[in-house]
């Protein structure tokens, strides 16, 4: 697996480059790739199937000038912004097993996210529990979110962690969630999400070493990328779609 620590200028470019690198592995060129990418600038991002009205609150996002869009992968409604730290995982479906299916890949992902940031707390430390299947939770507050997408030789698993995030922020962008996890027990956002409190740098550390990361990425899909944000990412079209 090789390293692209990649953050580019706009918001629509970092969501297109995730799909761009899972096409790039459909194709059997890119092969398995750990992405990390932090936010510059606040905004919120809708997952696949979310309606934006039922999920955000428009009206203080644009007084405030937060700007909304789309991921290609499920799960739900997150603010973006300083203080996040984004991975994104290229997997080939053929070589692994356990991404027979998509609870089996779960399951795995998760475990895997779940030891490498118990290993950069430290102890003493409450426990990382997975939750609601692609939450990473300590003491009961979400401190992860997760989503997925496959194709037919490769997927793309890629998250949040919230490391110094403003959760006032998430509370005001963001309606409750039409769906939650059982574990959320319909608490706030601010009651929900919690700070790992940890630098970017010693989060990137535990996953590489847990996702046995080998080298740096020499090269990656940026005329993909480049399309996808300027056909797709950036279009009311695509980002308010109902």
């Amino acid at each position: 697996m090789k390293l692209l620590d990649l953050t580019l200028a706009a918001p629509a470019d970092n969501l297109a480059c995730d799909e761009a690198l899972l096409n790039w592995g459909e194709t059997g060129d890119g092969g398995e790739i750990l992405r990390f990418w932090e936010p510059r600038e606040h905004f919120v991002v809708v997952g696949y199937a979310n309606k934006v009205e039922q999920e955000v609150n428009v009206p203080a996002c644009r007084a405030r000038g937060i700007p909304v869009f789309r991921r290609c992968s499920g799960g739900g409604t997150v603010l973006q912004g300083p203080g996040c730290l984004n991975y994104a995982l290229i997997l080939n479906i053929a070589e692994r097993p356990a991404l027979a299916n998509i609870s089996s890949v779960n399951k795995f992902v998760m475990e895997q996210n779940a030891r490498a940031l118990q290993s950069a707390l430290g102890d003493p430390q409450p426990a990382v529990s997975v939750r609601g299947h692609t939450d990473l939770a300590l003491a009961g507050r979400k401190v992860s979110g997760n989503s997925q997408r496959r194709h037919k030789r490769a997927l793309l698993f890629h998250g949040t962690f919230l490391l110094r995030m403003d959760l006032a922020l998430v509370a005001e962008c963001l309606r409750m969630p039409s769906r939650q996890p059982d574990y959320r027990q319909a608490r706030s956002h601010t009651e929900f999400l919690t700070n790992l409190n940890l630098s970017a740098d010693r989060v990137k550390t535990a996953l590489g070493e847990a996702w046995k990361v080998t080298g740096e990425l020499s090269s990656y899909p940026d005329r993909e990328t480049s399309r996808l944000a300027a056909e797709k990412y950036s279009t009311p079209d695509w980002n308010f779609r109902s």
